[in-house]
């Protein structure tokens, strides 16, 4: 049996490394990502699982989000497959558009930036799966004072199937202030140059703005350590990160408890990117305004 089911992971890894080589066509992409799904689904009948460094893969989302999410869902399933990203950028790049596009979610985007608003609206109302009921692409510039207006104002409030979450600055004080949906699955971007020690944020400031090196934000948003402490206040686990370690996943307690243990902060932290990024960026910012939460 245990050299049954190698082979049936070994063909599943196969075929995510060539799950677009070959998909020329939206519609075979999703056809592809099904056939994934189905895949996923049979090896949980069998109680064997892949960790995320494994199933990840690109499609949209800035790394291998779009995998671990497609894997995440697959095992504890939907239940209204609403998602709500805030800063969602272009619409091109995030971690719902793969979601929305070939399989069906419903979508609400936030992002403070007017051509990012246009970019976005135009390519869901040209794309085929999209175009008749495109996602709802909101501008506005977001504080923890009205996150909450504003997605009960684009009538969701309650159970979302997930949140994604990458501002590039007072993420921490927008997860800690947004009570008006309970995300099944939330992804957060975190500052891995921060490492695995204090549990720190950014200040708080309306219009705060991210310090940027060699292309970094590295003057930005909260340790992993801190979303951490914060998801367990808020009755979710960590479960893992994406390959370079900045992105990280959180299930709610309630949950996959068997399916998706929880993980540590440092097991999470060790990986090449993250690392190295600790080791360069870190003591350019480590005298900067912190704050312990």
């Amino acid at each position: 049996m245990k050299k049954v089911l190698k082979k049936l992971k070994s063909k599943i890894l196969i075929y995510i490394e060539n799950l677009f080589l070959y998909s020329t066509i939206r519609d075979d992409e999703k056809v592809a990502q099904l056939v994934l799904i189905n895949q996923f689904k049979d090896l949980k009948l069998r109680n064997t699982y892949f960790s995320f460094s494994d199933i990840g893969f690109r499609k949209y989302s800035q790394n291998d989000e779009d995998g671990i999410l497609l894997y995440i869902f697959s095992l504890i399933n939907t239940t209204n497959k609403l998602c709500v990203e805030i800063c969602g950028g272009d619409g091109i790049q995030n971690n719902t558009a793969n979601l929305i596009i070939n399989h069906g979610w419903n979508g609400l985007m936030f992002d403070g930036d007017e051509s990012n608003i246009d970019t976005a609206r135009k390519f869901y109302s040209r794309n085929r799966a999209t175009s008749t009921f495109p996602p709802k692409i909101v501008h506005a510039w977001i504080t923890k004072d009205n996150i909450n207006d504003l997605i009960k104002n684009q009538g969701i409030q309650g159970e979302v199937d997930l949140l994604s979450l990458d501002i590039d600055g007072i993420d921490y004080w927008l997860w800690k202030a947004i009570n008006v949906i309970k995300p099944r699955v939330m992804v957060a971007e975190f500052q891995c140059i921060c490492g695995s020690g204090d549990s720190i944020t950014v200040p708080y400031k309306d219009d705060f703005t991210t310090k940027y090196v060699d292309g970094f934000g590295i003057y930005s948003g909260a340790s992993l350590a801190a979303f951490e402490k914060l998801s367990k206040s808020k009755g979710y686990r960590l479960i893992g990160v994406e390959k370079l370690g900045f992105n990280a996943f959180f299930l709610r307690n309630d949950i996959g408890v068997d399916i998706f243990p929880e993980v540590s902060v440092e097991e999470c932290l060790n990986v090449p990117f993250a690392k190295w990024a600790n080791e360069k960026y870190w003591p350019l910012v480590k005298d900067m305004d912190w704050e312990k939460v």
